[in-house]
């Protein structure tokens, strides 16, 4: 036996001390691996206006044909806005089989290991919105909501399928009725200050009225004095920052994750679909492929861009915003925004692996199978990366880029990850926050370093 059967041996026998063991790095699917890495990157386009732009960065541009910000908003708004989080989500359930599948065959029961998965990603999404101050952390979300599509992951994948428009519509009924309390509340604040300015003596409820929009300016529809005071705290040290970050994540991660839950929800569950269906794992025809995509991207662009046209038009800046809230009901074309993303996506989905499939580009998609290896890891990158680069108790740049120079530093976060993620995984197995998940999971210590086989044989 030579030195190689050795050392294979070795590590073999050290693997065999885990009752229940990771999925062995050779039988990752590197295609859900490429599509993860290109939906992390692609979020990060959405975010980091949210690390760096003041409240209502874009009225500057909205309405500016003219602008080079209105059509870097465009392109994003029309093709990646929302659609590489849906992507991300149904990696995310599908990465619930791949975790699972092989445990089960094998005798195993999964669930377990699999809540405690969850509950860690709970933290870390705790850890991440509070400590390092992204108030829009996902982490937290797909732990929570993680544990509720594990309970579907064997249905079979047409139910999983029917239930993406009804989510859609549930959503929809949801977040009409959030608006229309909304609504209500402007307008009682509205006839309020008509009274006030008249002189007249206000009713207990018109008082109320007042103090229950002033409530609604400081959590989710900020004025503009208090639009320029968030800046201010925004550049200012970090316990200003946690101060004004804190209230309003924990908010979004408690009161308001009903609004969300189903979204997210019915993105896993198309994920799991989707991968016992082959779609994402390439196992469809070519042929199959192009049809998703010329039917997404026709139906779904006009879709789209009718739906950015409208807001366009109709909603250019705050004041705006709020006045066609006082006179609207429904917004019905809101209904388009589900179901134009899932179009695209499938549609983006198929574009990338007709071209993965074909042999272009391999070196670029091997880059991205390694950021998707990395995606916690890289992730969270982004955070660090961003807030002490914008926020006030980092470089402090907070407020300082147009919109669309925000796009070149995007561009260098991803030039860094897409070099610095193979360079890792040659010398470790996984991403630092991805082993420190793993051997939380399983409650031991997973293997690190690559040349760790020549110190266990």
């Amino acid at each position: 036996m030579n030195n190689s059967e050795n050392e294979n041996n070795a590590f073999s026998r050290n693997n065999q001390a885990y009752l229940a063991a990771p999925v062995a790095q050779e039988s990752r699917i590197k295609l859900i691996d490429m599509l993860r890495g290109v939906a992390l990157l692609g979020i990060l386009m959405m975010n980091i206006p949210y690390f760096a732009m003041p409240d209502y960065f874009s009225e500057s541009f909205r309405s500016d044909p003219t602008s080079a910000n209105f059509w870097t908003n465009a392109v994003i708004t029309i093709f990646f806005e929302g659609k590489m989080r849906a992507l991300f989500s149904m990696i995310f359930g599908a990465g619930i089989l791949l975790f699972t599948t092989k445990k089960e065959q094998a005798g195993k029961s999964a669930t377990g290991l699999f809540y405690r998965r969850m509950a860690w990603l709970v933290l870390f999404g705790l850890i991440h919105a509070h400590i390092m101050l992204w108030i829009g952390d996902i982490l937290y979300f797909y732990g929570v909501i993680g544990m509720l599509a594990y309970l579907f992951r064997n249905m079979k994948p047409i139910y999983l399928v029917m239930g993406i428009p009804l989510v859609a519509i549930f959503d929809f009924v949801t977040n009409t009725m959030f608006y229309q309390d909304l609504r209500a509340k402007r307008i009682d604040y509205v006839e309020a200050v008509k009274a006030q300015n008249e002189n007249k003596t206000l009713t207990d409820a018109q008082t109320k009225s007042l103090t229950t929009w002033r409530q609604v300016e400081l959590t989710l529809i900020p004025n503009r004095e208090d639009a320029a005071k968030n800046t201010q705290k925004m550049k200012s040290n970090y316990s200003t920052v946690a101060n004004y970050i804190r209230p309003l994540a924990w908010d979004g991660q408690t009161k308001y994750l009903i609004y969300g839950m189903g979204d997210i929800l019915a993105l896993m569950l198309l994920g799991i679909a989707m991968y016992k269906w082959g779609f994402l794992t390439g196992d469809w025809s070519d042929s199959a492929y192009k049809k998703t995509m010329l039917i997404g991207y026709g139906i779904g662009l006009p879709l789209v861009m009718y739906s950015f046209y409208y807001h366009f038009l109709h909603y250019p800046n705050l004041e705006t915003n709020l006045a066609m809230m006082e006179k609207t009901p429904i917004v019905w074309v809101n209904l388009i925004y589900p179901f134009q993303r899932i179009l695209l996506v499938m549609a983006h989905v198929s574009a990338l692996i007709l071209i993965y499939k074909s042999g272009i580009g391999q070196s670029i998609f091997k880059r991205l199978e390694a950021v998707g290896q990395m995606a916690f890891t890289n992730y969270v990158s982004h955070t660090a990366i961003c807030t002490l680069f914008f926020f006030g108790y980092g470089l402090n740049h907070f407020g300082d880029f147009q919109f669309y120079q925000l796009y070149f530093i995007v561009g260098a976060i991803w030039l860094f990850q897409l070099i610095v993620s193979p360079i890792w995984l040659k010398h470790f197995y996984f991403g630092p926050l991805e082993w420190l998940w793993r051997s939380l999971t399983y409650w031991k210590i997973q293997p690190f370093r690559r040349d760790a086989i020549y110190r266990v044989s």
